[in-house]
């Protein structure tokens, strides 16, 4: 029975954290608030499996939020269009931007023939910065978030994205704007679901600089990655279902 009472009081774990994001929010976040807001990702689908609770958070709040999406087409190993993808690929993250209320002439996605995705096809990191630099200057951004150093996955795209927006810092003067990244996290945690709520939320009390910030609209989360169609296949279903980033980020300030 002692398997019985493991599984009662996961469950019971697992409910109770679901109901913290609905009854209660420790979004404090003021440092996140009244900005525009430039969040940079590397591929269609990253806003809404990793960045959700933060476009929630943002868009509930009142920031003006752009998304600059670098790539369009999924595990390329040649230059061009693989598949047909492309179009498809940045009408769905379109698409998803509406359900997660992102204003659609705030989203900008590229096809750069040197930003290509897939494993082992390095970005240069001052083309990105170029192109960051660029997004900065004509929408006035006084903030940028992006990936961390490991890019949660450990994608190479979404670690370089990590060094082209440090790039960006170094280059403005007196560090007139500033840059978050979203904190990965062990694979324990990350398959935890709503359960990681606790963990971020001792992680921020305990790490200075830092910001944990719920998705009070799970929901959408879920609808938004649906709308990747040609990607919303089993395995992404249940990443979703039971990734922490679905329910919680963590965000740090880059220095």
């Amino acid at each position: 029975m002692e398997w019985f009472a493991v599984v009662v009081s996961l469950i019971v774990l697992w409910i109770a954290s679901l109901c913290k994001i609905l009854h209660t929010s420790t979004n404090k976040g003021g440092a996140l608030i009244n900005k525009n807001v430039l969040l940079v990702i590397a591929h269609p689908d990253d806003e809404s499996m990793f960045f959700s609770p933060t476009i929630s958070f943002l868009i509930s709040r009142g920031n003006n939020l752009h998304i600059l999406c670098l790539s369009i087409v999924v595990e390329l190993h040649y230059l061009g269009d693989a598949d047909g993808l492309g179009n498809t690929r940045k009408d769905e993250l379109c698409r998803a931007c509406a359900v997660l209320q992102v204003p659609l002439q705030q989203v900008k996605v590229l096809n750069h023939p040197e930003l290509q995705d897939g494993f082992g096809l390095v970005w240069d990191h001052n083309l990105l910065a170029q192109i960051i630099e660029e997004e900065v200057s004509a929408h006035e951004i006084n903030m940028i978030i992006t990936f961390d150093k490991y890019g949660v996955s450990g994608h190479c795209n979404h670690r370089d994205v990590h060094y082209g927006v440090r790039k960006v810092m170094h280059h403005i003067p007196q560090r007139s704007i500033d840059a978050w990244e979203l904190v990965s996290i062990n694979i324990l945690r990350k398959y935890s679901g709503p359960v990681d709520i606790w963990l971020s939320m001792l992680f921020a009390i305990t790490s200075k600089g830092t910001h944990c910030l719920q998705n009070e609209h799970t929901s959408r989360s879920f609808h938004a990655m649906a709308a990747h169609s040609s990607q919303w296949v089993w395995f992404r279903k249940l990443f979703v279902s039971f990734s922490s980033y679905t329910y919680v980020n963590s965000l740090r300030k880059i220095n």
